[in-house]
């Protein structure tokens, strides 16, 4: 008999590996806007007020 290969996310084939791809793709995107929109907020406010000596 001949063996299957199986992806871990239990597909076969390259649609699994595709899938996988978009998935990680969407992901990062997400990430590059979270961090672009994080970086424009710190650049937007005004720099935290130095905390003195204790």
């Amino acid at each position: 008999m001949k063996k299957a290969d199986a992806q871990p996310n239990g597909k076969s084939g390259p649609a699994g590996s595709n899938d996988r791809a978009a998935r990680l793709a969407e992901a990062l995107r997400a990430n590059l806007h979270r961090r672009k929109a994080q970086a424009r907020a710190a650049a937007d406010s005004p720099a935290a007020p130095e905390k003195p000596d204790q």
